[in-house]
């Protein structure tokens, strides 16, 4: 009972806005926002975006949970993912993973309270490139 209730709380205090494609939605929790816009994207991310690549639909997210913020961002791109991963390896140069299978990249950067992972791969023709930032003090994660 006690469970239904906080759910019920929660969902009369969400907040959903959607203006020009923007979407912003406010909860007790935290906040989620998504833009088609890749300037914004890039902003969130704090990565240069691949020259000529377009945000997917649906593919960008921004989400603040407490003191930990998440952005992400999905990309396409008709260059191939090997192209890709040597223009954002260059921007990562001191990654601590860098992986490579196939047509399948990864590269992550950062520390435990400043993290970004891009991973590229082909999909249905193109290049897809995800690109996430976490930052401040991730969920399970302890001080010691």
């Amino acid at each position: 009972g006690t469970c239904a209730f906080m759910v019920h709380r929660a969902l009369h205090r969400m907040h959903v806005r959607d203006q020009d494609g923007n979407v912003h939605v406010e909860t007790p929790f935290g906040t989620v926002d998504s833009t088609e816009d890749p300037a914004e994207a890039a902003r969130n991310v704090g990565v240069d975006l691949y020259p000529g690549a377009t945000v997917a639909k649906n593919g960008s997210a921004n989400m603040t949970i407490g003191s930990m913020h998440t952005a992400t961002v999905e990309l396409d791109t008709s260059d191939s993912p090997s192209a890709v991963n040597d223009f954002y390896k260059s921007k990562f140069p001191n990654a601590t993973v860098v992986s490579a299978q196939g047509n399948h990249y990864s590269i992550m950067s950062g520390d435990k309270n400043d993290m970004t992972t891009i991973n590229i791969d082909s999909r249905d023709g193109k290049t897809r490139i995800h690109i996430a930032k976490i930052t401040g003090k991730m969920m399970g994660t302890s001080s010691n």
